[in-house]
């Protein structure tokens, strides 16, 4: 039997947990009188709010390796880039509601980080496994041996060695660790609230993998393992051949990630649910009255038979005895369907929270690489174009038991495009539901990548060069991805015409690159007499309206696949985004005509260039005509 706590609530505990949800990787555990208790780790805390490095030696259970602060301090720095359009490489640019982004998803994450943030439904990711290779993320970790060694504490002060030959074990470690800490410490932050993330990994890193997403999701938050099969053989490699992957599954937040699962026929609702007493709340089926986590433990009594039942050994009921008589006054406990059996609750179809089919945790027949393999090499017309791709199959099963209209799937390590094609698959299929995608990858010099490779990975990688150069695009591994968009979209839409007439096969193609302004505008102090004259326009010489526009409706917030149209307001070109919510003005010369052109549409976002207005006479009746016109828009210049 519980006792009583007969004190009040620990407030210091329920302060830890607050902490907690918002920094899981600040939760440790110390021990105090012998039991091991939740805490806070102040360093790690700390860390998460400071702007440089913090030190701090105090013991306590903790996963780490060298760097791991840097790691986090990377995660949190600002960066000073942006995405530029590129819409000689995009399909239907104007309409489409899917992206793709070229750069260092790390960059990408962080641009991101405000138009996105809590919007995304399903993350999706087959990052690099650490097999031994040299990264292509370097993450400005770079460091030689000694440095390593220094730093990951197999030294004495004295410079003694303290453990042989571990260096080349936990660098192959800590590299991998630390390319993946912040890329997930970022990607958790965009998740919307019931969004999940799917990461496939091998046996090699599968176990730190696991604890740093326990740390950066928290460990409560952990959905499942899904051991996937990927090979009908393992080449008889090891002990144990290695025909399978895993699919680490982390909620934001496993209380709301219920509806998660299949969708269940209507045959299979029947088959599971009726209503034989015909019962006004509707078609209900029967569960156990009992659990096996300590609780009441009570006799109840069967009013028509007068026989008592007890929990069975090992287990309680699930109400206390005062829940459990209202509940049978009411009929939500009834004695089986005859009324002469054990004591069972009555489970209505109307109160499910959900009504779907939870996933399997083994998933075979699932599609393997071979089948990935196969499919690129029907969109090509050449065979081993990529080395381990990831079919179809899998990513559509993954979309089905998540995905609902209009969501939103990223894949930040996007390689060859599986990701946007089973999309594109699934969309077709489920025309109402119709997800939008966000492909994110590295522009990877394949020459480069060639020239480190494996003899397994050359071939496929000579076999991608071989294409690109005859079809005189740059060797990159993004022009595969881009390629395998477009070819995917037109092939389900020739399998499917009369479905798919509406289908968006489109994607806007988007490049990080350096920000479009000028160093002078972040830091104008820092500007002299000597270089004032080439500081003259804070906007770099070489971008576009078209980029800066993509700049604004980054630090607006606004989605970047959001409508845009051109229009021509009081002589000048102006661009209207999202019907209206935004118009912005980088034409030079800007009259008062055109700014009360622009006032009188009431937009909630009017943006111009600071240097772009026609004269000071111009300047000085900016903010009065939009007082006049459309006092509530808010006026930003760049």
């Amino acid at each position: 039997m519980e006792k009583l706590k007969m004190h009040s609530i620990d407030q210091v505990a329920d302060n830890i947990e607050k902490i907690g949800a918002l920094f899981p990787n600040a939760l440790t555990e110390t021990i105090k009188d012998g039991k091991a208790v939740r805490r806070i780790d102040f360093d790690v805390l700390k860390q998460e709010l400071a702007d440089s490095i913090i030190e701090g030696p105090k013991e306590r259970y903790q996963f780490t390796w060298p760097d791991k602060k840097k790691a986090i301090l990377l995660a949190n720095a600002p960066i000073a880039k942006t995405l530029r359009p590129c819409r000689e490489e995009s399909v239907d640019f104007d309409t489409t509601e899917n992206l793709y982004i070229e750069g260092d998803n790390l960059e990408v994450l962080k641009l991101l980080q405000e138009t996105y943030l809590g919007k995304v439904k399903l993350i999706y990711i087959d990052p690099p496994y650490n097999t031994g290779k040299d990264f292509v993320y370097e993450d400005d970790f770079a460091q030689n041996a000694d440095e390593y060694l220094a730093n990951s504490g197999q030294f004495t002060d004295d410079g003694d060695q303290l453990v042989a030959n571990l260096e080349s074990n936990g660098r192959f470690h800590t590299d991998w660790l630390n390319m993946m800490y912040p890329r997930l410490k970022l990607a958790k932050d965009l998740l919307t609230d019931d969004g999940v993330i799917f990461i496939s990994i091998d046996d090699n890193e599968v176990e730190n993998l696991k604890k740093i997403c326990n740390e950066i999701f928290g460990g409560n938050n952990f959905a499942g393992c899904i051991v996937w099969k990927k090979k009908t053989n393992g080449n008889n490699v090891g002990v144990i051949p290695p025909v399978h992957d895993y699919l680490l599954v982390y909620s934001k937040s496993i209380m709301t990630i219920c509806d998660i699962g299949y969708e269940v026929s209507q045959e299979e609702k029947q088959s599971t649910f009726s209503n034989p007493d015909n019962d006004p709340r509707g078609d209900w089926d029967t569960m156990d009255l009992s659990a096996n986590h300590k609780g009441p433990y009570f006799s109840i009594t069967n009013p028509k038979t007068g026989e008592a039942f007890f929990p069975p050994k090992g287990r309680y009921w699930v109400f206390n005895e005062k829940e459990t008589l209202k509940r049978i006054k009411d009929g939500t406990i009834i004695f089986g369907k005859s009324g002469n059996a054990r004591p069972v609750q009555k489970v209505f179809l109307k109160d499910k929270v959900t009504k779907k089919r939870k996933a399997e945790s083994w998933w075979d027949n699932q599609g393997m690489n071979e089948d990935a393999t196969t499919e690129l090499a029907t969109l090509f017309g050449i065979p081993k174009l990529f080395s381990h791709p990831k079919p179809t199959k899998l990513l559509k099963n993954i979309c089905s038991i998540v995905l609902h209209k209009n969501d939103i799937i990223l894949d930040f390590f996007s390689g060859s495009g599986t990701s946007a094609d089973a999309v594109i698959q699934y969309s077709a299929e489920n025309i109402n539901v119709a997800p939008r995608f966000i492909m994110v990858q590295l522009p990877e010099d394949l020459l480069e990548t060639l020239s480190h490779s494996d003899s397994n990975a050359k071939a496929s990688i000579q076999v991608a060069i071989d294409f690109l150069e005859k079809e005189s695009k740059p060797l990159l591994i993004t022009e595969i991805g881009k390629e395998r968009i477009r070819r995917a979209g037109q092939k389900i839409k020739a399998d499917h015409p009369l479905t798919t007439q509406n289908l968006d096969i489109g994607f806007r193609v988007l490049k990080v690159d350096s920000s479009n302004m000028e160093d002078v505008y972040y830091h104008p102090s820092e500007v002299t007499q000597l270089n004032l004259r080439s500081m003259v326009d804070n906007i770099k010489k070489d971008r576009t309206p078209e980029d800066l526009l993509f700049q604004v409706i980054l630090d607006l917030g606004i989605l970047l696949s959001a409508k845009i149209e051109e229009k021509i307001i009081g002589g000048k070109k102006v661009f209207n985004v999202d019907d209206g919510y935004l118009l912005a003005c980088f034409d030079s010369d800007v009259t008062d005509e055109t700014v009360q052109e622009i006032a009188k549409c009431r937009p909630y976002y009017a943006v111009f260039r600071d240097s772009s207005l026609a004269n000071d006479n111009v300047a000085a009746n900016f903010e009065q005509i939009f007082a006049t016109y459309s006092p509530s828009a808010v006026r930003k210049v760049l």
